[in-house]
């Protein structure tokens, strides 16, 4: 009987020493599980705001996009229309040149208009002459209110930029590379050449 007590006292003792050591190692397994799921639950956190973040340099990024795209829609405009203002008032200058010189030469018209009605009369070569010549300064007259230049040719040495050498002479009373003969008059405006003269050039 005794030895029946004690195998069941150690028995008992036994189980209890199982149990507790069932329930050491269960704790240690609830706790790595809770921490596990705090970690994951951070990082889902530190994700979510990671996306939010990026959401919101996404948008402000579209913002900006949608700024310098507007304000590009303008500027296109607005050389559009600077190209068209421009075209009209080049148009507009042109036409008011073009008007100031006709108007110039309108008085000169006028007089060959008057020199024609004369030689359908009776007129004598002196008269008819004198006309033409009025008609010549009238025309010289114009064109110096212009500003328009007529080249020197005559005497002067050669210059390719202002006259066009059509004929060449060698002639020892002439120095070198002196126009001797003009052919057909030449014109300049400020720096540019309207027409060339047409000389002859000795040596």
């Amino acid at each position: 009987m005794v030895n029946e007590k004690k195998t069941h006292e150690d028995n008992a003792d036994i189980l209890d020493n199982d149990t507790s050591q069932n329930e050491q190692v269960e704790v240690p397994d609830n706790e790595t599980e809770s921490s596990t799921n705090e970690q994951l639950s951070e990082g889902s956190n530190d994700f979510v705001k990671e996306i939010e973040n990026l959401k919101k340099q996404i948008n402000e990024k579209t913002k900006k996009c949608d700024e310098y795209l507007d304000m590009l829609q303008r500027t296109a405009a607005e050389f559009d229309n600077y190209k068209k203002r421009t075209a009209r008032e080049k148009e507009a200058l042109y036409t008011d040149a073009l008007s100031d010189v006709v108007k110039s030469f309108l008085p000169v018209l006028d007089s060959v208009d008057r020199a024609l009605e004369v030689c359908g009369k009776e007129s004598t070569k002196e008269s008819l002459a004198e006309g033409i010549e009025l008609i010549g300064k009238q025309i010289q007259a114009v064109l110096k209110n212009l500003g328009v230049e007529q080249i020197k040719s005559i005497g002067e040495e050669f210059n390719p930029e202002l006259h066009n050498a059509v004929m060449h002479v060698e002639d020892e009373a002439y120095g070198q590379n002196v126009v001797v003969e003009e052919f057909q008059k030449g014109y300049i405006y400020k720096e540019r050449v309207i027409r060339h003269s047409m000389v002859k050039v000795a040596n």
